[in-house]
């Protein structure tokens, strides 16, 4: 009888963990994610959010695009989105929305999510959308080589205000400068035009102006949700939210 029990609890612990694993491995509608920064960071603020989709099965790539010019930061999502073997969905944070909304047009991409992200419609460029909102940061310096960066000293409140400040700091002096010309490309034939998209609002941001990106969902028919007290790194210190969103748009996108 203790044979047949033991037997009994090891068969039941195999299939709890064979349904978890196939669970973990086969989630529900599309499998591979593309997730691409924005501005004065690299793809390594994804981390968590990169851990959280893994775990659930997704497939996940973080494109390193060098912010030289936007021509050239839509080229790098485009090669990363050639890799894919099937549908995926094409995350943007920042500047990165930009980005984004050009290379969704790729055959690949069936839904884009928008993280504390500009997205702007034909004939626009960020930098003329964020006038119309104007940010509550002042500390964006400009270089005279035509390369942008924010202060050290103020990215932390401004960039990175609900992030542990050592993780902050560490961000603030490893940052990427970007060149200036890259927040003034016009953008064409905006993919969220045709493709669905889901927005998620940083409601304590001080780079993007929270109403800016209230407007960018609202035009683009964004499925939308806002986050209370999130800062402009959203994307960092809310990842379970992030991912939540990103496997939405997989499920509901990923229907027939």
């Amino acid at each position: 009888m203790r044979k047949l029990t033991f037997g009994l609890a090891v068969l039941a612990l195999t299939t709890i963990f064979n349904t978890g694993f196939v669970r973990a491995q086969q989630p529900a509608g599309i499998k591979n994610i593309v997730l691409v920064h924005g501005a004065f960071v690299d793809g390594s603020g994804w981390k968590s959010v990169y851990d959280i989709l893994v775990k659930d099965g997704y497939h996940v790539s973080v494109v390193q695009h060098p912010l030289t010019s936007f021509d050239g930061d839509v080229a790098a999502v485009k090669r990363v989105l050639a890799l894919q073997d099937g549908p995926c969905i094409l995350v943007g944070h920042s500047y990165g929305g930009a980005v984004i909304t050009v290379a969704g047009n790729e055959e690949h991409v069936q839904g884009l999510v928008y993280i504390a992200a500009h997205a702007p419609a034909d004939g626009e460029n960020e930098a003329a959308n964020g006038k119309l909102y104007p940010s509550a940061y002042k500390s964006l310096k400009k270089g005279a080589d035509g390369f942008d960066y924010i202060d050290p000293a103020s990215f932390p409140a401004d960039f990175a205000a609900d992030v542990p400040l050592k993780e902050a700091k560490f961000i603030a002096n490893s940052q990427m400068p970007v060149a200036d010309s890259a927040f003034h490309a016009v953008v064409r034939n905006p993919a969220w035009k045709t493709k669905p998209s889901w927005y998620m609002v940083a409601k304590a941001d001080r780079i993007i102006n929270p109403d800016l990106e209230r407007m960018y969902a609202k035009r683009a028919n964004s499925q939308t949700v806002e986050i209370e007290g999130a800062s402009h790194s959203v994307f960092m210190s809310h990842p379970q939210e992030v991912a939540k969103l990103i496997i939405m748009a997989a499920e509901k996108a990923g229907k027939p």
